[in-house]
């Protein structure tokens, strides 16, 4: 990014001949030509006409001397280089213009008095007027150029923000996916060791629900009919290894599919609602997932009747801190996760954040 501020910024004659250093120029001339209009015997037309090619040819010494010679001495700074060349010039421009102003006439402008008069005032203003114009002049350059610099920096330090974010929210979603599968296939490992010939069915199912959902463990962002998509194949499984103590339901918004959220985030409260409630529960249990928008929020509930935060409550702290860190680096401070318990037992898991249709 500031290599394209710097590639912005106009060259040659379009920077010589930039508005904000020709404006200047021309004031002055007109300022300048009023102040000699009293004692000029020709016409005014001649007399702006000449201050103003002056200080055109002052304005295309100080642009050159800009970047001309490319090297300099090290005791010879280019600023006092500008100024001293613009000073220097100035009797050679006006001299130049009086010879351009009175061609064909049949005496030189030097062998005329009242020219020489007007010749002499014009070298003694410009004198007195151009390097102080040239000082300005690199003053209001130097201040654009600290404040293009102070921009570059201020979006490049966005850019380093911004990647560093990015790396921490996938370092966290990194952390996601291993605990994500190693609770899976322990629970295949539990349908094998006891033999049940629902085993295959559900390895069946689960190979074709991993193919679906690693590669999105890795991207950078997801939306809620994903997330669905997910929980409900999650369940799915879920359900066939205990299909007498776990049953679910799943409602979602249509205006909630294209809704971004970090991925997991959803299937993250799901799981933790079966880990920590359902399977630790003799009975088993229900398993209510809401989800809705409104009014340019989206909210999402996860809703079990397990055995409730008094069971394994310490388990709880590491998925959802995690997925309480994800959802502040891509939200801020404008997503809430809220854990509350429910009667006789069971736990009500909200979340709450911006329905945006796009990641930030």
């Amino acid at each position: 990014m500031p290599e394209a501020l710097i590639r912005s910024e106009p060259r040659g004659l379009a920077r010589l001949l930039a508005w904000p250093r020709l404006k200047p120029v021309l004031v002055t001339a007109f300022v300048l030509s009023l102040l000699m209009l009293p004692g000029w015997k020709v016409s005014y037309g001649v007399l702006i006409a000449r201050w103003v090619l002056i200080g055109m040819l002052l304005l295309c010494v100080f642009g050159i001397l800009e970047s001309r010679p490319a090297r300099l001495p090290r005791w010879i700074a280019r600023w006092a280089l500008q100024v001293a060349g613009v000073a220097i010039a100035v009797p050679f421009a006006a001299a130049f213009v009086y010879g351009l102003t009175t061609l064909g006439d049949p005496q030189h402008w030097w062998q005329d008095k009242d020219r020489m008069i007007g010749y002499s005032t014009m070298c003694v203003l410009g004198l007195l007027i151009a390097p102080w114009m040239a000082i300005a002049a690199l003053l209001r350059q130097i201040k654009g150029e600290a404040q293009r610099q102070a921009l570059a920096f201020d979006l490049e330090r966005s850019e380093f923000e911004r990647q560093a974010l990015d790396a921490r929210l996938r370092l966290l979603q990194a952390q996601v996916e291993p605990h994500f599968l190693f609770n899976t296939l322990a629970n295949v490992r539990e349908l094998v060791d006891s033999g049940s010939p629902q085993a295959s069915t559900v390895l069946g199912n689960l190979i074709a629900y991993l193919r679906a959902a690693v590669p999105r463990l890795h991207e950078a962002g997801s939306t809620l009919a994903q997330e669905v998509d997910l929980v409900r194949a999650y369940l799915d499984v879920m359900h066939m290894r205990m299909p007498d103590r776990l049953t679910y339901t799943l409602q979602a918004d249509e205006a909630a599919a294209e809704v971004y959220c970090p991925p997991m985030t959803l299937l993250t409260l799901v799981e933790n609602a079966v880990r920590h409630g359902i399977d630790p529960s003799e009975e088993g249990g229900r398993i209510e997932i809401r989800v809705r928008v409104r009014e340019g929020r989206c909210r999402a509930e996860v809703i079990d009747t397990g055995v409730g935060l008094s069971g394994e409550s310490s388990g709880l702290g590491t998925g959802l801190s995690n997925l309480r860190e994800r959802l502040k680096l891509a939200f801020g401070g404008d997503a809430r996760l809220d854990l509350a318990p429910l009667q006789p037992h069971g736990v009500c898991a909200e979340l709450e954040f911006p329905a945006r249709t796009c990641a930030p």
